[in-house]
């Protein structure tokens, strides 16, 4: 069978509604998982599907959430990229809210202002911040999200409605101009809201694989949003955005 008629199966099989497995898939149609890898690489680069830690699913599969772990190690060069874009932009005295997530992670070590006031709802940020004199962090308690290792509810939302800040960094599983931002779960989304009401200035930090993907649950319409900050996209997407008053930092 030739690679192009593999790949074609394999896109019928998810876009049918089966989530497949690298394993199987080698065993299916005779070939190393190395090449079923590749094959989904490819697949998942024309935005025919969306890779999972260990297989793929459909790429417009509104309530898949992939856990912590799965996101953990993809996209880690553009994570590193994006928190030393938006590090920058956090001044000596700022106060700040990082919201829980792979890519926000990434803030914390390159984060060079003195006298930062933090707010968080990740148990992870926390633990990275707890030994750095130049932050007060505030953790905002709440239930604890396994899949995503996010503190949510109404306990980490009032707790974020206590304060006023300067700046908010929040994640987000997909941004589109038609849906708007969104994340598969909607205690998270609104945990989410939460952080954005009371900032002077919100920044979503994205990697490029985010842009035009659709979840279950929406967080805001894009133009909420006063910074977006990736690795790339497309100049046509970028004068779209900048367009509805969003700023595009690469």
């Amino acid at each position: 069978m030739f690679a192009e008629e593999r790949k074609s199966k394999i896109t019928e099989m998810i876009k049918n509604g089966k989530s497949v497995r690298v394993s199987e898939l080698a065993k299916q149609f005779g070939v190393s998982e190395s090449t079923i890898r590749r094959d989904l690489a490819d697949l998942e680069t024309i935005g025919m599907i969306k890779r999972t830690h260990g297989g793929a699913v459909d790429n417009f599969v509104t309530s898949f959430e992939p856990s912590f772990a799965e996101k953990e190690d993809k996209y880690a060069k553009e994570k590193e990229h994006i928190g030393k874009l938006a590090a920058s932009f956090i001044k000596d005295g700022d106060t700040i809210i990082l919201d829980s997530g792979t890519t926000t992670k990434y803030i914390v070590p390159n984060i060079t202002a003195k006298n930062v006031t933090i707010i968080t709802n990740s148990l992870n940020i926390a633990y990275e911040l707890s030994n750095n004199s130049n932050f007060e962090v505030i953790v905002t308690g709440g239930l604890l999200r396994t899949r995503t290792q996010a503190l949510v509810g109404d306990i980490a939302q009032g707790t974020l409605r206590q304060f006023r800040v300067d700046k908010a960094f929040i994640g987000a599983n997909g941004v589109s101009l038609r849906f708007g931002v969104t994340t598969p779960n909607v205690i998270e989304a609104a945990t989410k809201r939460a952080m954005m009401e009371n900032a002077k200035e919100i920044f979503l930090v994205i990697d490029s694989s985010k842009f035009d993907q659709v979840s279950f649950s929406l967080i805001c319409p894009v133009n909420t949003i006063d910074y977006i900050v990736t690795d790339r996209i497309e100049e046509s997407e970028r004068v779209q955005y900048e367009k509805i008053g969003v700023r595009i930092i690469t």
